[in-house]
């Protein structure tokens, strides 16, 4: 028996589709098939946008990498550059600058590590080049956007650092030298900021010894930076503790902090009472005449008497008391 509202139909063994079936089937293959050549297209354009095998020349591929860089398209211009950089010559001028915009182009679509990578092969490579400094100067900035959370490990902000000192020593009469002194700082201003927080920290957790610990690091490693300031005023709040008591330690501090920072604030609400602590010390010290200082007793031998107590007979008879006197001897 046969089914009518089955999809397929039986007749003389063979299975018979209906129209309505065929059509449905034919349309959802069209539509496959309209699918996969759009996808087709699509990669066929996206590999045809930009082939390096295009251009003959190493002249005619710089110009359209430019070309690229220019209009912002940072996959292509790497693709370009790239290419150059192993087509150049080591003595083309070219290649330098090659090795420039690949480090731009990679920084510009922030992939900072091979950005900097990038600018350590020309610096590394032509270092009597034109571009050698600004090179520098790039790696440093490129390494230091990998940083940006002081709490996490420093490797990269050291490795910034680095590059900087690198500009700084190998070409001080660079125009980038002043941003580079600039940048160190606030790459140091960074690290203390990392050390100054955990000092805060232990203070928080009343661990007064480590917290000291880390505010000293920050004063003798960043001396030059903000917190370096911060770091001595904790010192003496810390050193000024009921639990500490340490007021030598923090009268010493605040002098110090007075000479760096004469007129601050700060300095002077927290410092106040032990200044003048200290010049009534100074002025008492220099008014008061010594103490007469005791007698020295000498020891006293047995049967004698101490020196300076005095005798109940005189120890001897002036001439003239003798004069007239008589003596009776005994029977």
């Amino acid at each position: 028996m046969i089914n009518r509202e089955s999809r397929h139909v039986t007749e003389a063994g063979r299975t018979i589709v209906p129209q309505s079936g065929i059509k449905g089937t034919m349309l959802q293959s069209r539509r496959t098939l309209g699918f996969i050549m759009l996808a087709a297209l699509l990669a066929a354009g996206c590999s045809q946008g930009f082939q390096t095998r295009k251009f003959p020349t190493s002249a005619s591929l710089w110009t359209a990498s430019m070309a690229e860089f220019k209009k912002k398209n940072w996959d292509n211009s790497v693709t370009g550059f790239e290419r150059l950089t192993l087509d150049l010559s080591a003595r083309d001028t070219l290649l330098p600058r090659a090795h420039f915009y690949l480090g731009q182009s990679y920084a510009n679509r922030g992939d900072y590590l091979l950005s900097a990578q990038s600018f350590n092969r020309l610096a590394e490579s032509f270092p009597d080049d034109s571009l050698a400094d600004d090179a520098l100067f790039a790696a440093g900035d490129s390494y230091s956007k990998l940083w940006k959370d002081p709490q996490l490990d420093p490797t990269y902000g050291d490795l910034s650092q680095s590059q900087y000192r690198l500009l700084v020593s190998l070409y001080p009469e660079s125009p980038l030298r002043e941003k580079a002194d600039k940048a160190l700082l606030g790459i140091d201003e960074m690290k203390a900021s990392k050390d100054y927080e955990t000092g805060q920290h232990y203070v928080r957790r009343r661990a007064f010894d480590s917290a000291i610990i880390y505010y000293k690091d920050v004063v003798r490693n960043f001396p030059a930076t903000l917190k370096s300031r911060d770091a001595m005023l904790r010192m003496v709040e810390v050193y000024k503790k009921p639990e500490m008591n340490y007021k030598d330690e923090a009268a010493e501090m605040c002098t110090a902090l007075e000479g760096a920072y004469p007129g601050d604030k700060d300095v002077a609400k927290l410092c106040v009472s032990d200044s003048a602590a200290a010049d009534s010390a100074k002025a008492a010290g220099k008014g008061a005449k010594p103490a007469a200082k005791p007698p020295i007793k000498l020891p006293v031998k047995p049967g004698e008497k101490p020196a300076g107590t005095p005798s109940s007979t005189p120890a001897s008879t002036p001439p003239d008391t003798l004069a007239g006197t008589r003596v009776t001897p005994r029977d």
